[in-house]
């Protein structure tokens, strides 16, 4: 009883330094499998053939994904320091400057909203953006290929992967506070 009420105080750069741990060795540990998944995928005609090291567009998207989160997570002032201290970060593991890695992530959200237009649902375009990114279309079936978009058996099966790596700060914010 008393665990759940004295919760550990983080800073800012705690939980920045959290956040980009945690979804680089979840990309890290989990895209194998991924991968080896999609390659046998019933909805695609051939394999993909995705390689289980090919994890860097995913990662984008991971990332892309859970920073779209951060501003409805906290206020805005705590958001906007916890979101620089994130592209830091990554500044510093992609070994390039702030600016151009948050060009990168502003890209690939953009590209997200882009492909999952009228839906505002943040797993569903992480799910699209891997179809596109991976080019799946050409691996299906002549129908869904025709029409440029993924089959919906597929995107199905694919939310409820990409819902895995979507950081959870309910249960965050029920062990830590800020």
């Amino acid at each position: 009883m008393f665990g759940t009420l004295i919760k550990k105080k983080l800073t800012d750069n705690q939980v920045a330094n959290i956040f980009i741990n945690a979804l680089f060795d979840s990309v890290d540990n989990g895209f194998g499998v991924i991968a080896q998944w999609i390659n046998e995928d019933p909805a695609f005609t051939s394999s993909p053939n995705i390689e289980v090291t090919n994890n860097s567009e995913f990662a984008l998207i991971v990332i892309a994904g859970n920073i779209s989160i951060l501003e409805s997570t906290f206020e805005s002032n705590q958001a906007e320091r916890v979101e620089k201290l994130v592209y830091e970060k990554l500044a510093k593991v992609y070994e390039m400057s702030e600016l151009d890695i948050r060009s990168i992530v502003k890209e690939y959200r953009s590209f997200m909203n882009r492909v999952n237009m009228p839906s505002k649902n943040v797993i569903y375009a992480m799910s699209k953006a891997f179809f596109y990114k991976y080019n799946l279309n050409e691996f299906q079936d002549e129908y869904f290929k025709r029409m440029q978009v993924p089959n919906p058996l597929f995107l199905k099966r694919m939310d409820e992967i990409m819902g895995n790596y979507l950081w959870n700060w309910d249960a965050f914010f029920k062990k830590y506070r800020i």
